[in-house]
């Protein structure tokens, strides 16, 4: 039996590597990816999940504690169950709300003729490239009356006092939550402009005569799954996005915020991480993240694969 495996095993490789051999151009082609992904994805992630098993403050040599860290950070730290509440929020409303957005969106953008649409593709996704977005977000959430939310309510009587929008626990999360849904056309929404794109036009000829007679039926039917690698794609992209949020709650209600309102999983990463340079803790705390995210991927990857069958 043993003679078998051991058999099989180098027939295996044999064949591996031959078929290695006849595809080499392949291969070296594929190097450069495979390498940095190799030295800046796996090997980062592998060290960190190490790292979280001791106490490393980067001028010490690392001292091996075991679970320590995970269990001060789920039973005793209560700033982190505050992060993992905000992070579980801003991704329950962001990410589906997002991701439906930016296909409506595109959907909608892409019956447009050619110019017209590149121009209205071009508008939907500035806002994700813009270096200035948070100052607009800033000065029509100013907690004084000259703030641009405020004059409006208060000039239709909606409110008497001037509300501290960026300071107040009561608002900052929807804030945040805004600024994030307005930032959120981004990579997924050009996957779907580029998956509507690709649809091949014959099977919308072909689903006329075999019974569909609307655009809905056209839609479930034939597009969404014509495009399910790209619909995979912005699954991923929204997911990881939502769960890390940092920037824009840093930006807008400050680092850390008022009773730690906007504080997200990152931002506490960031903190130990980059603050307190408390590395096995941070590590800690990325593969919780981390663990999270795969997680959410996978379950939404699932049903997505699902849809239109």
């Amino acid at each position: 039996m043993q003679e078998t495996i051991k058999l099989d095993f180098k027939t295996r490789s044999k064949l591996i590597w031959k078929e290695m051999k006849e595809h080499k151009h392949h291969y070296i082609l594929m190097a450069p990816y495979l390498i940095l992904f190799l030295l800046f994805t796996v090997i980062p992630v592998v060290m960190s999940l190490g790292i979280s098993f001791t106490q490393f403050n980067m001028l010490e040599t690392p001292r091996f504690v075991g679970l320590d860290n995970y269990i001060k950070l789920l039973l005793d730290d209560e700033v982190f169950i505050i992060a993992i509440r905000n992070t579980l929020i801003l991704a329950v409303v962001t990410g589906p709300v997002s991701y439906l957005l930016a296909f409506v969106f595109a959907w909608l953008i892409n019956e447009l003729k050619p110019k017209l649409r590149a121009f209205m593709t071009l508008i939907f996704y500035a806002p994700s490239i813009s270096g200035n977005a948070f100052l607009i977000w800033l000065l029509i959430f100013s907690g004084d009356a000259q703030g641009y939310a405020n004059g409006f309510l208060m000039q239709f009587g909606f409110i008497n006092n001037p509300i501290l929008w960026l300071r107040d626990p009561d608002y900052m999360l929807f804030v945040v939550i805004l600024v994030q849904l307005w930032l959120s056309l981004g990579v997924s929404f050009l996957a779907f402009i580029a998956g509507l794109q690709g649809v091949d036009k014959t099977l919308y000829e072909a689903g006329s005569i075999d019974g569909i007679k609307n655009r809905w039926q056209e839609l479930w039917f034939i597009t969404i799954p014509s495009m399910k690698p790209q619909l995979l794609f912005g699954a991923v992209m929204q997911i990881t996005t939502s769960l890390a949020i940092a920037e824009v709650s840093m930006q807008l209600v400050g680092f850390p915020s008022v009773q730690y309102e906007g504080h997200t999983i990152v931002t506490h990463l960031i903190d130990y991480g980059s603050i307190r340079f408390d590395l096995g803790y941070a590590s800690a705390i990325a593969t919780v993240l981390f663990i999270i995210m795969i997680t959410a991927n996978l379950v939404v990857q699932k049903f997505l694969r699902r849809m239109g069958e």
